[in-house]
């Protein structure tokens, strides 16, 4: 599989890991490209445009937006659907099954952080909340 961005010198190799290890570096390559799970967050709202999304997660441009929902579609995490190609309508994104097993574990990580992350950066550590950059 290739890697969703490139590996800094500080990541590991996901294929000199053993298992579970490097299914888990697969995930975290995944879900730590900016705004992938908090997109899979917003479509377990239900089916959206890009308008829609944008709307559930202020703060993504469109051009990052459609890269992730191009790389999710992909994957196979999305459906992409245009209901009349062709005409204006706007094209719906929907969770597939593949992205629907994501959220169990976004919800428990989102409680792990609502109760382990602090919502103010501590001194000398970057910043850990969404500014939508």
């Amino acid at each position: 599989m290739t890697p969703l961005r490139p590996r800094t010198a500080h990541q590991p190799d996901p294929e000199q890991l053993p298992e579970p290890l490097e299914a888990l570096a697969r995930a975290f390559a995944l879900l730590g490209t900016r705004g992938t799970g908090l997109v899979i967050t917003a479509l377990a709202k239900g089916p959206a445009d890009l308008h829609l999304i944008r709307e559930r997660v202020p703060g993504l441009s469109d051009g990052l937006l459609t890269r992730r929902l191009r790389e999710m579609t992909a994957l196979g995490l999305v459906t992409r659907t245009a209901d009349h190609p062709g005409t204006p309508a706007p094209t719906v994104y929907t969770l597939a099954a593949h992205g629907k097993a994501l959220l169990i574990p976004l919800a428990a990580l989102t409680v792990w952080a609502q109760d382990h992350l602090p919502a103010k950066a501590v001194e000398g550590t970057p910043p850990l909340t969404w500014n939508g950059k």
